[in-house]
């Protein structure tokens, strides 16, 4: 018989981690248990359901349109990394090719891909709207938490595209030419918080705590002071020297995370594109004074708490991205900036304006009832929701690519197969193409 746990109270499993710690640790210590263990983390334990009926919605689980929208932005970055490579797309996709085993010269990586949900919408657009270039692609899944793994390989069975399942590690030991997409997943990377104590910054810990009379329970503490070394990284955030405005108390997150991430990403991409999409401030507005209590924040069935203690393992923890540190973190790992977008405008600039319209006036021989109409312009104006979801931001990098193809030798299909979008950049000049989200609509 399983008991169950009070809101309140510690897991066991937690409880001895803790004790074996001696008593408390660092809260990304904490976060990482809590979202990633393999028996007790909501991520690694597949416990987490991503959708309209599970514990928070993202873009994708809204319906197709939103992969329709993002699909012409990565076949055009697929499409210039072909002409990069000098490859003949027409022939790669061609029957000796196919024959050939082992992966396929392009790849499509999505990192964290939740449910598989827009990982498969994306591999059926590709498929459809640019079949020569679906040819000589694959997708490649780099989850490391089993639990949501499971999951992807039942829903990708039905994938036009091959599919591989790796470790960031793996990655790495054979690097891939291609694009690397991380929708909703750096904000899952645990943090560490800081608070100011009136002197000096302090690392916050998760500690054991037990009042007489009470039931053992988790607290946040402040731990050992930050170092002179961090003064670096504080003073880039406008966190140092300190600040009147922010006063006893103030507390925050910073990201260690995203350097050693960004730079295992870059370890498996020999040439590529990657795109980031999730929440994210500048630090000017994630560090303002009257931010007294940064932006952590859990979810669990569609619910948000700003309590990370509550339930260990059984909510979703989530801290915005800071892009100063972002973009600074990418620089470090050898990726190189090519421009930031809100989703609304990215999604605008794809076409949403133009999707919806096109729900007033279906094509010759669609027939769209009224009901699905209504449900998908829901959707589609939740996308950019300058309140919700279209505060998204987008992120894109490149790595060490050469901007045109090696000797004119890459050359797209003579005929390009009808779809959403011709590929962009299949002339190469002497800079990078703007990538199509960062144009104006």
């Amino acid at each position: 018989m399983t008991t169950r746990l009070n809101e309140t109270d510690v897991p066991e499993w937690l409880r001895q981690r803790l004790l074996a710690a001696g008593g408390s640790v660092p809260f990304r210590t904490y976060m990482g248990w809590a979202l990633h263990d393999p028996e007790h983390g909501a991520y690694g334990s597949g416990r987490l359901q991503i959708g309209r009926r599970g514990d928070f919605v993202t873009s994708p689980s809204l319906g197709p349109d939103f992969a329709a929208l993002l699909a012409p932005q990565l076949a055009g970055w697929l499409a210039e990394l072909a002409v990069e490579m000098g490859l003949d797309l027409e022939e790669a996709a061609g029957p000796k090719q196919a024959a050939k085993a082992g992966p396929r010269p392009l790849a499509l990586v999505e990192t964290g891909p939740g449910e598989g949900e827009l990982a498969l919408q994306l591999a059926q657009a590709l498929a459809q709207g640019w079949p020569e270039l679906a040819a000589c692609c694959e997708l490649v899944l780099v989850e490391p938490n089993g639990g949501m793994a499971t999951r992807q390989r039942q829903r990708l069975q039905a994938s036009p595209l091959p599919c591989r399942w790796l470790r960031a590690e793996a990655l790495a030991q054979s690097p891939c030419t291609g694009v690397v997409l991380a929708h909703e997943v750096l904000d899952a990377l645990a943090v560490e918080r800081i608070r100011w104590d009136g002197r000096h910054w302090r690392q916050q810990r998760v500690t054991l705590s037990q009042e007489a009379g009470k039931p053992e329970s988790l607290e946040l503490i402040d731990g050992d002071s930050l170092g002179p070394q961090t003064e670096p990284v504080l003073e880039s955030l406008g966190l140092w020297p300190p600040d009147p405005r922010r006063g006893p108390g103030w507390a925050t997150e910073l990201h260690p995370e995203l350097a050693p991430w960004l730079a295992s990403c870059a370890a498996g991409i020999s040439r590529g594109r990657l795109l980031v999409i999730d929440y994210a401030l500048s630090a000017e507005r994630y560090y303002a004074p009257q931010r007294l209590d940064g932006t952590l924040i859990a979810y669990r069935q569609q619910e948000a708490s700003g309590d990370p203690l509550r339930q260990p393992g059984s909510w979703d923890l989530t801290a915005h991205l800071c892009s100063d540190s972002l973009v600074q973190a990418a620089r470090q790992g050898g990726w190189r900036l090519l421009g930031q977008r809100s989703q609304g405008e990215a999604l605008l600039a794809l076409g949403l304006a133009q999707r919806l319209h096109g729900l007033q006036t279906p094509v010759a021989g669609e027939r769209l009832d009224l009901a699905t109409a209504l449900a998908r312009r829901e959707s589609l104006l939740r996308l950019v929701d300058p309140a919700g979801l279209g505060a998204f931001h987008w992120f894109a990098f490149t790595r060490d690519s050469s901007p045109t193809a090696p000797s004119g030798q890459g050359r797209l299909p003579s005929s390009l197969p009808p779809g959403p979008a011709p590929y962009p950049g299949s002339q190469p000049s002497g800079e990078f193409p703007l990538p199509l989200f960062l144009r104006d609509p």
